[in-house]
């Protein structure tokens, strides 16, 4: 087994948590990244001499992690410093009104009474059990599984996870699930912003997407030194085990011999030869030609409709005035759908943009004996900050002007200042990224950020899993089962070095090969 030598292309963390599984288990592991430092989409932007995370923000499903150190005999505590947020996020709307949510559930019930009244509390109550529920029954045989179906999942969730999605609605979207469950048109607004989450329009997407409430109620922490730490203790954790991960590498494409893939060619002409790829990049990629194309049968096309969404984003290092930022924080305008509508339906930027302003200077101290850094209040001390809204997945076929960029940007924060948040934003303390600019960064996909959006109820089945079609590529990242964010990412990386140690030993396991159940108080 020492002999087998794995290719990771891509150091993102699903390569990551690949190559230290495998390398545990006896590869020979080289990660091959063309950016200068591992992290893919954990990245950091410097603005005004700060660095800004400027990538994903938000780190849940804190197990996952917990049981990949478990494995290689480590404690997770002992390489990332976290701390629990009590506040998961503060909500304000450009019409009046400002909601937090709180990690204590009783404390949110009690906030949403305050802000909307003791009968919509009561149905909040009743959202996050059916979230549970949803969560629970999925958890295992869709979200570990390695390669589910609708068969193989109305088979394993038995009659009383059957009845649980039905309770759902049949094929109802998201917005139109909430509408059940809330009066109250914002509390539908701000749990509809779930579906963001995955790329997609809360519109379109399933209401089993709800589940996401039950994920953040289980814990959101804070990262000591930014999400950008997660990365580097991923890739000393591969090291550790033995891959050797190598920056500014740029692989050009895959060689295929035989039908199968035996290697790599880099951009100035190096040859690798491998036993097996994982590809830890857009699936979208390979069906592009991006990588050869020997390599073009291995995903299905993502028909550019399909794609989820990008974002126009702001890192920026500046003072703030006027409204208590929180770690996350969501500003809301009226009309929520007009958003969806111009992004997916018309290709363009949003007129009445909602925006995630992300704070990395303020946590809460809830629970911590020493807090890593203390709150903010109105000061003339600068603070960094990750401001987002949506954007179309254009960046290729369509790439948005300057002006419109600069439109948006007036849009979004004139509905900052509506709530009281003034920005002391200027070109000399801000980055912008564009869907042209994710673009550059993460080719063949028009900036999307989380492959393929998940838009109808057969959605779910839509991703590729860890094998691809073509023999010895293996598949890892937001774009391919689970799907998107953090922790998926790493599950996905998971299952896919369990696949492709299966096919190398010949085991026939083929569902939940790699992730046992976690206990709840590991999330606690």
């Amino acid at each position: 087994m020492p002999d087998q030598h794995v290719v990771v292309v891509g150091a993102g963390v699903a390569g990551l948590v690949a190559a230290a599984d495998l390398a545990r288990r006896g590869m020979q592991v080289t990660v091959l990244e063309r950016a200068a430092a591992p992290g893919g989409k954990l990245r950091q932007v410097q603005a005004d001499g700060a660095w800004i995370d400027s990538g994903p923000t938000v780190f849940t499903m804190r197990w996952v992690f917990e049981d990949l150190f478990a494995d290689a005999g480590l404690q997770l505590s002992s390489h990332l410093q976290l701390e629990p947020l009590s506040v998961l996020a503060r909500h304000a709307w450009g019409d009046g009104g400002q909601l937090d949510l709180h990690a204590d559930a009783t404390q949110s019930a009690d906030a949403i009474a305050a802000f909307s009244g003791v009968a919509e509390a009561r149905r909040f109550r009743a959202f996050c059990e059916q979230a549970r529920k949803v969560y629970d029954t999925l958890e295992g045989p869709y979200i570990r599984s390695s390669r589910p179906n609708a068969v193989s999942l109305t088979r394993d969730i038995g009659l009383c996870g059957t009845a649980v999605l039905t309770g759902l609605g049949p094929f109802r979207n998201l917005w139109r699930s909430l509408g059940r469950h809330f009066h109250d048109a914002r509390l539908q607004q701000l749990f509809a912003r779930y579906a963001t989450y995955c790329g997609s329009s809360p519109f379109e997407a399933p209401a089993t997407l709800m589940l996401v409430a039950q994920v953040e109620m289980q814990g959101v922490w804070a990262v000591r030194g930014g999400m950008i730490a997660l990365a580097r203790a991923l890739a000393a954790l591969a090291e550790r085990q033995g891959a050797t991960i190598r920056c500014q590498s740029p692989v050009a494409q895959l060689y295929v011999e035989g039908g199968r893939v035996s290697g790599v060619v880099l951009d100035d002409g190096e040859r690798i030869q491998a036993d097996a790829v994982v590809f830890n990049g857009d699936v979208g990629a390979l069906s592009a030609g991006r990588l050869g194309d020997d390599a073009r049968s291995a995903t299905p096309i993502v028909p550019t409709a399909a794609r989820s969404l990008s974002a126009l984003t702001w890192s920026i290092h500046a003072r703030t005035r006027g409204f208590e930022l929180v770690r996350h924080n969501v500003f809301f305008d009226a009309d929520y759908s007009s958003e969806f509508r111009d992004i997916f339906g018309h290709q363009r930027l949003p007129s009445a943009p909602t925006v995630y302003v992300c704070a990395q200077d303020r946590t809460d101290a809830a629970g911590a004996a020493q807090p890593m850094q203390a709150t903010h209040t109105d000061s003339e001390t600068p603070e960094r900050l990750l401001c987002l809204v949506n954007a179309p997945a254009i960046g290729d076929t369509q790439p948005i002007s300057e002006q419109a960029i600069a439109d948006c940007g007036d849009r979004a924060f004139a509905l900052l200042k509506r709530c009281g948040l003034q920005v002391d934003r200027a070109p000399s303390n801000t980055v912008i990224t564009s869907p042209n600019d994710f673009e550059r960064l993460f080719p063949a996909t028009g900036g999307a950020l989380y492959g393929r959006a998940s838009h109808g109820w057969m959605s779910a089945f839509a991703r590729p899993d860890a094998a691809s079609a073509l023999p010895g590529l293996y598949l890892a990242g937001g774009s391919a089962h689970p799907g998107p964010g953090v922790p998926m990412a790493a599950l996905s990386g998971r299952l896919a070095a369990a696949r492709l140690m299966q096919d190398h030993t010949g085991r026939q396991r083929r569902e939940r090969v790699v992730i046992r159940p976690h206990s709840p108080s590991t999330s606690a």
